[in-house]
Formats: C-alpha cells, structure tokens, sequence
C-alpha cells in the first residue's frame, strides 16, 4: 500500500492495503470467500507499516461473514481503515456468496461485494503557501463494486478476484485527481499431510495493477495439530517476514507477522507489524462443527 501525492501533476495513487495474514482473512481479498468454511466467523486485524517511521501506513480491519441457507449461500460484512500521512481511505461494503457443490469435497463459489469508498485529507500537511490547491482538504464518497470466484476442496483453494472493480477519480479545481485503479488477484494454497499430526501448507498470492509490475507474495507454513502454525514469507524476494499461528479454546485464532526489508525494498529501515484476532463459531444447526483446513 503506498499513497502517492504528485504536486501539480496530481494523482493521488492509492493501492490496496497489504496483508501479510491474507491466508487467516481470504474474505479480504476475495468476496468468494463469504461463507466458504460454513461457520460464522469474525476478526479483528491491526497492519503497522514501516513502524517508527512518521505518517507510515497503517490499516485497521474488522470483518464478519457466515453461511446460510444450509450453507450454500453465505452473507458478510467488510470495514477498512487505511491512513498514511494525512489520507484516510475507509471502506465499507456488504459481500455475498453463491456455492455450488461440484463434488463430496469440492465447492465453486461466486462472490460479490458493494458498498462505498469514503478519501478524505486533513490539510495539516505544512507548506509555504497556505493557498496551493494540491494541499485543499479533500472528502469524497465513491461507490464500490467487487467480484471473484473460488474453488476449494480440503486440500486445495484457488481463487481469483477484483474487490474494486470501478476505476475513482475526482475533480479539483478543475484538475482530474485519479485515486483508484483495479487491482487483480490470483491466489492458491495447497495442504502437503507430512504425517497424522503436522501440514505443509504453502501460498502464493499474485497482485495486478496498472502501471505497476506484477506483485507475488509466496508463504511457507507448518501447522502441527491443526492448533499451532509457523511460517515464513517474502514479497518480490525484497522483503522477507515471520508468521506465528495460535488457535485456541476450540473457537479463537491469535496471529501475527513481522515483516523484515532489506535495501530492495522501500522503508528498508523499518520493520512491519501486523496481528490478527479472530473467532469460528457454530452458530446454526446446519453449520460444519469440524475444523477445515481453510
């Protein structure tokens, strides 16, 4: 995620945020996903880009989604919180999902999502002429529109996904200040059983967008007793980070990552920190009361 203000040019660049624990919130990123593990499901996720660099991104998250009708149908909600420096971007929007059983253990979901894109800024940002119209604060309400598609058995998932489907833009001052464009995403875990008790489950993400090359993070997890997880990842081979996985009580999910760069990477001085909260519940008669690997 990185926010650009070009003065007198004036594009706003705004990205999706970045998810290092993409694989505990796949909802995120795919509208498929509603309702995919036919339980309900909430969590809570804080992302400290770059930490103790001033104005770095952070992102603030809560979701919620669950199945329904006798899970093939599934309903959720998305809220994000995204600032940087002086501009915020929250996103709300309802998400919904179809599934269609192809066999005992193969699901093909189609997911949507609306609601609304909300981009303000403070105007704090200190500058010599207190009139320059790059610097007006700014508030504008977008519309949000999203798509993907899933299929997923217990041993795989593959998905692909545009949760922004409509290009943003605005005029100021008679100047067309662009703040969004379509990113794509095409992601794939796979489960690797090494024995009764410990899975190999490795991840790739690949992210899209205009006018930018082609982002691939790759995760390599083991999870042992379905309750423990540790891993390792990296982004572009420019950042490399560490992931830990605790699930507990039968029903919470504790996760955080720390995300180390290197002299490729922007921010090479700072390190990134994100953790993820998050509770599975049975919560309807016909809900899946097993854990499932996804």
């Amino acid at each position: 995620m990185i926010p650009v203000l070009m003065l007198k040019g004036v594009v706003y660049a705004q990205q999706d945020p970045l998810y290092a624990l993409y694989l505990n919130n796949p909802l995120v990123i795919n509208p498929a996903y509603t309702g995919m593990n036919n339980n309900f499901n909430a969590q809570a996720g804080f992302r400290k880009q770059w930490a103790g660099f001033n104005g770095s991104p952070q992102t603030l998250s809560f979701i919620t989604h669950s199945s329904i009708r006798d899970n093939k149908m599934g309903a959720g909600v998305i809220i994000v919180s995204d600032q940087i420096g002086d501009i915020n971007t929250t996103q709300f929007s309802g998400t919904y999902s179809y599934k269609v059983q192809l066999t005992h253990d193969r699901i093909l979901s189609f997911g949507m999502q609306a609601g609304f894109l909300s981009y303000k800024t403070n105007g704090k940002v200190l500058v010599q002429d207190q009139g320059d119209p790059d610097f007006i604060p700014v508030s504008q309400v977008k519309p949000l529109i999203g798509a993907g598609v899933m299929l997923k058995s217990e041993r795989y998932l593959l998905g692909f996904s545009v949760p922004r489907l409509l290009n943003s833009s605005f005029n100021l001052q008679g100047q067309s200040i662009t703040v969004y464009q379509q990113h794509y995403y095409l992601f794939t875990a796979y489960i690797f059983n090494l024995s009764t008790r410990v899975i190999f489950k490795p991840t790739v993400l690949l992210k899209g967008v205009k006018g930018s090359p082609l982002s691939a993070d790759v995760n390599l997890n083991l999870n042992i007793d379905r309750n423990y997880t540790v891993g390792v990842f990296t982004r572009n081979l420019n950042s490399y980070g560490i992931l830990a996985q605790l699930n507990f009580m039968n029903y919470y999910r504790l996760a955080y990552a720390l995300e180390l760069p290197t002299n490729k990477s922007v921010g090479a001085q700072y390190t990134t920190h994100e953790i993820n909260i998050g509770i599975k519940l049975s919560l309807l008669s016909f809900q899946d009361k097993s854990i499932t690997n996804f």
